[in-house]
């Protein structure tokens, strides 16, 4: 994958130069920045090709559905329609109508797409994402968010939406060196938003992003209006045994989260371990074959088979397509060893003074309220019955009117 600049994307860069929480120094942030486009070649194309038509397929007990892992019959069909019916020159063209773009920092490559409002007194928002996600998450997101008035919303609700690739993921592309924890990726992400000229901005993250997001809300406190979450885990969640006190008064919707997660952490929680401990052998596998890829990744897109049709077919290829063809399996997995192996992750936290919105989507979501106040100013609290892990893609209305009304809260 290669990437092309061009006249135009530089004029789209200096025009993000002004308006609403950008500094003056617009045309000096603007030479920092590197134009970006997707050009995938027919040879990467065809080589994917040849390699899906060449699997060497495993065996499968009858009857094992999804107990065992991906099933040979989700993954061969799925490998099939990735080998004949999926469109990459469609999914790579309409990403390529977003502005994109890449900068380096702390030495690392960070690849984003810049999408200004129409509104020029909209508010800067950071949108994050963490493995096995991307960008591509955010597509059904960005017109309501950048311009609702276009789509039936009010303009005031207006978002300058920063949507970056985390370093050694995806577009950003591998990283080179040790060290990428939660915490280093989320100083980078505040450098980037200082970077674009954006004095105070809005965060909203799930995931890793929802460990990342509130890490900017600590170190980026006064630039930072609120953090909104979704997915969220560590910091959100009890860490350890809860107490019987504790758990006497937990609600019934809370103790179905307990038991989500605790059967989470003691059958489904083998991707993190491998890849906190021994990313680089995992690698091997990932990196030279497609199928492997998509059976590594496909379980957590589609909650271990609990929800098989939650997430668009062609959305989830598209997303697999920016960690195959850039190469980034080993990079990002990578961010998991960083994590585990960081004192720094596992220290407890003072509470934050940034507002923080909490996002919980009933089909998947582990967050406890009296856990997650802990260490972080709740200022809201959402609980919905339907989407999953991924509600930007199964439940964008829902996703949209909450980030809404959390950042029109803080701003009243």
């Amino acid at each position: 994958m290669n990437t092309g600049m061009g006249e135009k994307k530089n004029a789209q860069y200096k025009a993000a130069g002004s308006g609403n929480g950008t500094a003056s120094s617009g045309e000096a942030a603007a030479s920092a920045i590197r134009p970006f486009r997707i050009e995938t070649s027919e040879a990467e194309l065809d080589d994917l090709k040849l390699r899906l038509s060449m699997t060497r397929w495993p065996d499968e007990l009858p009857g094992a559905g999804w107990d065992y892992g991906a099933p040979l019959s989700f993954v061969k069909e799925t490998a099939e329609y990735w080998r004949t019916s999926f469109d990459w020159r469609r999914q790579e063209a309409r990403l390529n109508e977003l502005p994109q773009f890449t900068a380096t920092v702390d030495g690392a490559n960070i690849h984003f797409f810049h999408v200004r409002s129409p509104e020029p007194n909209a508010t800067p928002l950071l949108l994050v994402r963490g493995w096995p996600g991307s960008p591509v998450e955010f597509l059904d997101l960005i017109g309501p968010l950048a311009d609702p008035a276009s789509y039936g919303g009010d303009a005031a609700d207006a978002y300058h939406l920063v949507i970056p690739s985390l370093p050694g993921f995806g577009l950003s592309g591998p990283t080179t060196a040790k060290g990428w924890t939660h915490g280093r990726a989320a100083a980078a992400l505040a450098t980037l938003m200082g970077l674009l000229g954006y004095a105070r901005y809005g965060v909203q993250g799930g995931d890793m992003g929802a460990m990342i997001a509130p890490e900017i809300g600590r170190i980026a406190a006064p630039s930072v209006i609120g953090v909104h979450v979704n997915a969220a885990t560590v910091g959100f969640i009890p860490f350890g045994q809860v107490e019987d006190e504790a758990f006497a008064t937990l609600t019934e919707a809370e103790m179905v989260r307990l038991a989500r997660l605790g059967h989470f952490m003691q059958e489904r929680f083998g991707f993190n371990k491998l890849m906190s401990t021994r990313p680089q052998t995992l690698a091997y596998g990932l990196h030279d074959s497609p199928v492997g890829l998509l059976a590594w990744t496909c379980e957590l897109f589609y909650s271990f088979g609990d929800a098989p049709d939650a997430v668009d077919k062609d959305r989830f290829l598209t997303n697999l397509m920016l960690y195959w063809l850039t190469g980034t399996a080993n990079s990002s997995a990578r961010m998991y060893y960083e994590g585990a192996h960081d004192p720094a992750a596992w220290m407890p936290k003072d509470p934050s003074p940034t507002p923080v919105g909490v996002a919980v989507f009933q089909q998947s979501d582990v967050a406890i309220r009296r856990f997650a106040e802990a260490a972080n100013h709740i200022a809201r609290w959402s609980e919905f019955d339907r989407g999953t892990h991924f509600p930007a893609i199964d439940a964008p209305d829902l996703m949209i009117a909450d980030i809404r009304a959390f950042f029109r809260e803080l701003q009243q």
